[in-house]
């Protein structure tokens, strides 16, 4: 395996970012590919993960960075998960922005995905004090 590099900002192309999103499954991001790129480059913090030329992995930012992040995306190609990357990219938000109080996502639930974000320091709202509502349109 070659080493992966980190980049920070917007240093990718949009067959990058469809090839990324469809290898996760993401389909309904894809149904609007100009709108999700302008999304991205709207974020307020991006790194993305690369072997060589190829785009294996994105984390992105959302929020004010001073009193709240929302991290809106994270992903890894599946070939390269379980190899330290997905914890790298979230290692380099909380580091990034570990003077913010509020750290929020919402996912999808199963027991992979508790298990990634619970080893990284994440607690589920429903398992503490706190709740968490959503609205998808």
């Amino acid at each position: 395996m070659n080493q992966i590099i980190y980049k920070e900002g917007i240093d990718f192309n949009e067959n990058d970012i469809k090839e990324l999103y469809t290898d996760a499954g993401w389909n309904a991001y894809l149904k609007d590919n100009a709108r999700l790129i302008e999304g991205i480059k709207s974020s307020l913090f991006v790194i993305t993960a690369w072997d060589e030329d190829e785009m294996v992995g994105l984390i992105r930012v959302i929020g004010d960075g001073l009193t709240i992040i929302y991290i809106q995306d994270i992903l890894v190609k599946k070939a390269y998960k379980r190899r330290g990357i997905g914890s790298e990219l979230v290692s380099e938000i909380l580091d990034r922005y570990k003077d913010v109080r509020q750290k929020v996502l919402l996912t999808d639930d199963s027991e992979e995905t508790r298990g990634f974000y619970e080893a990284n320091g994440f607690f589920s709202c429903d398992k503490g004090n706190v709740v968490a509502f959503a609205k998808f349109d």
